[in-house]
């Protein structure tokens, strides 16, 4: 199902001892474009402190009332390696993260999630007929992981708070600003990028596939986008008063394929 990141944000998460916080921020990949961190504020148990959590640890997202039921304790949460989210997150801090929790790495990897089509089934213990996909690391063997790490300092990370209103830069000008992103929480892809063109179309929201993306640059503030000015007023506009239906995502997919390709 898709949500807007506005829709996922102040969810209450429950591990298996409690309830740990609420999410404030998401961090994601601009290179494959999923989330890999939510930012969650921790409660006065641990002092307010702001956290990173995985979607590898996320069991469940229940509608009414909308929580996260997670699959770590907060003794877990407590003990973690620090990795500060106020401040970009390195490979070895990651790689640490990943570690202690026991998850395997989707390092150099061309799937998502290191060739499972979801992140929870990557998690310890998760039971599936379905083979482990040859080329996934080991959770005790992150040799070959340490070396692609080493090679590789960009990691594309990025706070969807922080780049929420950088403006769209499109061939032909700059137009409009990311005003959101919709999300598959099923995969914790990001299908779309809302896009707010108030500064050219009065009062239009539109959707773009990631593909069309360029580059995310901090320096600047924008989003590069390969398309035109016309080509983004024809992009499907987005209503967030109405649920996004199987309908809406046919219509983009008919949409995108049939220009973007």
């Amino acid at each position: 199902m898709l949500h807007t990141l506005n829709n996922l944000k102040n969810l209450a998460i429950h591990a298996s001892d409690g309830d740990i916080g609420l999410t404030k921020d998401f961090y994601f990949d601009d290179k494959h474009w999923v989330i890999r961190y939510l930012v969650v504020e921790t409660g006065s148990w641990l002092l307010s402190k702001k956290i990173l959590l995985s979607p590898i640890s996320i069991k469940e997202l229940n509608q009414k009332p909308q929580t996260l039921t997670v699959t770590i304790s907060r003794k877990q949460v407590k003990n973690c390696p620090d990795m500060d989210s106020e401040k970009p997150v390195s490979r070895q801090c990651e790689l640490e993260y990943m570690r202690y929790y026991g998850y395997s790495h989707y390092c150099d990897n061309t799937d998502i999630w290191g060739g499972y089509s979801s992140p929870n089934m990557m998690s310890p213990g998760y039971y599936s007929v379905a083979p482990k996909p040859d080329n996934l690391d080991a959770p005790d063997n992150f040799a070959d992981v340490d070396a692609a790490l080493s090679q590789d300092n960009d990691h594309h990370l990025r706070s969807s708070n922080a780049v929420t209103g950088y403006k769209l830069d499109v061939i032909d000008g700059d137009l409009g600003h990311l005003h959101g992103m919709l999300i598959d929480t099923d995969t914790w892809e990001i299908r779309y990028l809302i896009i707010n063109t108030s500064n050219w179309w009065l009062g239009h929201l539109v959707l773009i596939a990631p593909k069309w993306i360029k580059e995310v640059s901090w320096p600047t503030s924008k989003i590069y986008v390969d398309m035109t000015q016309q080509q983004v007023k024809d992009a499907p506009t987005f209503d967030p008063s109405v649920p996004f239906s199987l309908e809406h995502e046919q219509s983009m997919q008919t949409h995108y394929g049939r220009n973007g390709e």
